[in-house]
């Protein structure tokens, strides 16, 4: 339910109290969930949720920026709520959009109304009413909480989209012009992410805790193969492991993240294979290089030295 414009009640700020105590403890959360954080990750997820500050997430595509969001709502036990940005994106697709097929349905009802007896003001004032507003992921952010708000990859959006979501970020309300300031009587978790296509503005950073994610290094990457892929042998997940990191260091168009790790770890117990040698890494190839010339260069480096890279 929306929080009523400009009441006492919609200004009321409230968190839930963090359940974990130390960075440690987060990571073991995020941990049962299946994402392995390292040490860093966990100190900056966990002061985002002490101080109550949004937390920029920035890294190559595939070190885990996305997944951490999605973890850290199951180890909360909260609602995750996405924005996926893109070029282009406006208010009426994030924030809210006014329903008007049955504002036009309701216009026409209110037709049979004598005139005298109908008030303009009303009608106009009930057109604009909770019930014909349409929440986006950004209102339903503020209505819903507590809950976790995912802005994702706002390197896509343009400058006046990120200007927008200052007020969003400092105040945790909004305006809507028509209806009034709604604000989050609990506010959300926010997380953002970006892919570095283009700079954030430092207005938006200023509002933010930062972190920078890699890629993880082997031991991890291993793990997390170990994790999600049961049953996989521990020498295959060593090879696909090094494999990739082999691959990341090709100036590749794409370098492989680690759900393309994961892929190829599937392709290959798909295919029965228990080794990643040369010929069963040219068949998987598809699994972990999205662009021919990223295959291409693969193979110019050569299949053998790439399956046996220390």
């Amino acid at each position: 339910m929306l929080a009523v414009p400009g009441s006492c009640e919609s200004k009321v700020r409230f968190r839930p109290v963090l359940p974990h105590s130390s960075p440690s403890e987060l990571a073991d959360a995020l941990n049962k969930t299946g994402y392995l954080a390292d040490d860093g990750l966990a100190v900056a997820a966990f002061l985002a949720l002490k101080l109550q500050r949004p937390l920029l997430c920035e890294g190559e595509p595939g070190t885990g920026k996305t997944s951490l969001s999605k973890a850290l709502a199951e180890a909360l036990s909260l609602p995750l709520i996405r924005l996926q940005c893109y070029e282009g994106i406006d208010i009426s697709q994030a924030l809210y959009d006014w329903n008007f097929p049955r504002q036009i349905l309701h216009l026409r009802a209110l037709d049979s109304v004598p005139a005298t007896e109908r008030d303009v003001a009303c009608v106009e004032q009930s057109l604009y009413s909770e019930r014909f507003l349409l929440a986006r992921p950004l209102l339903r952010a503020l209505t819903e909480a507590p809950c976790l708000l995912l802005i994702d990859e706002i390197d896509r959006a343009d400058d006046e989209f990120e200007a927008f979501l200052l007020q969003l970020l400092d105040e945790n309300s909004v305006s809507i012009p028509e209806y009034g300031e709604v604000r989050a009587p609990t506010p959300p978790i926010v997380i953002l992410t970006s892919n570095r296509t283009r700079e954030v503005h430092d207005a938006l950073k200023r509002r933010c805790l930062y972190h920078w994610l890699e890629h993880p290094p082997l031991e991890r990457e291993v793990a997390i193969l170990r994790r999600h892929i049961p049953g996989i042998d521990d020498d295959l997940a060593a090879q696909v492991g090094q494999a990739t990191r082999t691959l990341r260091k090709l100036n590749l168009v794409k370098p492989p993240g680690v759900s393309e790790s994961l892929d190829w770890a599937q392709s290959l117990l798909a295919l029965g294979h228990s080794v990643l040698d040369s010929v069963a890494a040219s068949e998987t190839l598809g699994a972990v290089l999205k662009y021919r010339e990223d295959r291409e260069r693969a193979e110019s480096h050569g299949l053998d030295q790439l399956v046996t890279a220390r």
